[in-house]
């Protein structure tokens, strides 16, 4: 792997860093990183910008190659990498998309006061727990039958929806509404199907999470207003992905695309960057697939949040099951978009793995009442710590292909967190801070410690000062479910 070091950097601004074209003589593109001084630092910790300087070397990628503040090491791209490949004529690649397919973050709001809600914070998370399965391989409370699974496939949240486990309001207020087109399920594996037809309205385990939250600060208060958020008010935060089925999907076109590296004569500098041309039939049938992963992870996270709505009517009556939608987005996914690259407009896949869309205000995909807002864009902290609610820019359709920060980002292993870490010592500290803890395997808890990862804040605080997203509110936990 490559050797990258500080002085390898050219400084654009205070808060971007380029690699350029002449550091290596494969790249094809520059590799830009949004990062302070010390979050450069830790980024060269491990292999993520080597990574990075990788996957500028791909096969029709146009503009750069992002790295965001929270980046990590990964599997072929880093964890908070963005890149754009022409289409036609460039390539698709599931390494640099993800296994989890279309993780990503829903935020519900309510108006129910902390103060009020305190006493039963206890009885809220064992309700929660208790209606929203977690845990490695833990089945759903919504089995599909094989025609089921396709519908889901094809239609996600408008599946949920149909089916009585959403809200209009939901669907307007998730990404793409809640269903990518062109999804097609037979593209996808036996092994991925019977994986995911058991898992429906399932967390996961790993790094998902269901975190109810108080609105601690608000910055923008006629953004937060529109966007349901009221300060001092609780709301629930729900990260999971496609589960099974979007891992299963994954690792087989992981497995095929190297016969498609071959027959296309693509040549690879890490062969985890396996790829395919995205107008190939592989790269064709792993994007159907994909869409169909992502369409089930949307589905997926309606139903936790219809769970949601039901264990806050539990313990609150019917006012806890007003939790408003604020937002559902993704942040593992390739999609087609539009962009602007040397003053003209083409078509190109963006792949997101580790990082979120957020586009600027007048997105025609947004809702009536965040056209003039701009896009959400949801950022979860690490556990125990705070989160973000911040809105997309202008600018970052300008540097960064519409796309931000996704979360804190590791810069500790899950086995040296297991090795440094109690669980049991981490929820009593936890608990002991008021923040009451269900977890399912306490080892499980000890590799989500807080110093598993980096400080959100800081990472906010650079893509906020980069101008690729803007603050508009601040969210404490106050109750945390784990697998």
């Amino acid at each position: 792997m490559l050797k990258i070091h500080k002085q390898d950097f050219h400084r654009l601004h205070d808060y971007l860093w380029e690699i350029p074209t002449t550091f290596h003589p494969a790249m094809n593109v520059p590799v830009w990183v949004f990062a302070d001084e010390d979050l450069l630092d830790d980024a060269l910790d491990d292999l993520s910008i080597p990574q990075a300087v990788n996957v500028a070397q791909l096969p029709g990628l146009v503009g750069q190659v992002i790295v965001m503040p929270d980046v990590h090491q990964g599997y072929g791209m880093p964890i908070g990498g963005v890149m754009a490949a022409r289409v036609p004529g460039g390539i698709i690649s599931p390494g640099a998309i993800g296994y989890d397919i279309n993780c990503g973050v829903r935020v519900l709001a309510s108006e129910i006061p902390l103060e009020a809600a305190h006493p039963y914070l206890s009885d809220l998370a064992s309700a929660l727990y208790r209606n929203c399965p977690s845990g490695v391989g833990e089945k759903g409370s919504v089995p599909l039958s094989d025609a089921e699974l396709d519908q889901v496939c094809r239609q996600g949240a408008q599946w949920a929806l149909a089916h009585g486990y959403a809200q209009p309001d939901d669907l307007m207020r998730t990404e793409e509404f809640g269903c990518l087109a062109g999804a097609d399920p037979s593209c996808a594996s036996h092994r991925a199907k019977e994986r995911g037809k058991g898992q429906l309205g399932t967390l996961g385990a790993g790094n998902h999470f269901l975190e109810v939250d108080q609105v601690a600060q608000v910055f923008d208060p006629q953004a937060a207003a529109i966007m349901g958020l009221h300060e001092g008010c609780l709301a629930v935060q729900i990260h999971c992905g496609s589960r099974g089925f979007g891992h299963q999907i994954c690792t087989d076109y992981v497995q095929s695309f190297q016969f498609a590296v071959a027959r296309y004569g693509i040549s690879l500098p890490d062969r985890e960057l396996v790829c395919a041309p995205i107008d190939s039939e592989e790269g064709q049938s792993y994007l159907k697939a994909m869409k169909a992963a992502a369409n089930y992870a949307f589905a997926n996270r309606q139903v936790l949040a219809w769970h949601a709505r039901r264990s806050f009517q539990d313990v609150f009556g019917p006012e806890g099951s007003e939790l408003r939608q604020v937002y559902d987005i993704a942040h593992n996914m390739g999609k087609l978009e539009t962009h602007t690259i040397a003053g003209a407009p083409l078509q190109v896949c963006v792949h997101r793995k580790g990082a979120t869309r957020a586009f600027g205000p007048g997105f025609a995909g947004l809702p009536a009442e965040y056209q003039a807002l701009g896009q959400p864009v949801l950022v979860p902290g690490s556990m125990g710590t705070e989160s973000w609610v911040l809105l997309g820019t202008a600018e970052s359709d300008r540097l960064s292909f519409g796309s931000s920060c996704h979360g804190a980002g590791r810069v500790m292993s899950r086995a040296r967190a297991k090795r440094e870490v109690r669980g049991d010592r981490l929820r009593a500290d936890l608990e002991h801070e008021g923040i009451a803890v269900r977890a399912g395997s306490l080892p499980g808890l000890a590799e989500e410690a807080p110093q598993a990862y980096k400080n959100v804040s800081r990472v906010v605080e650079v893509v906020n000062r980069a101008g690729i997203a803007r603050k508009v509110a601040r969210l404490c936990p106050v109750a945390v479910i784990k697998g």
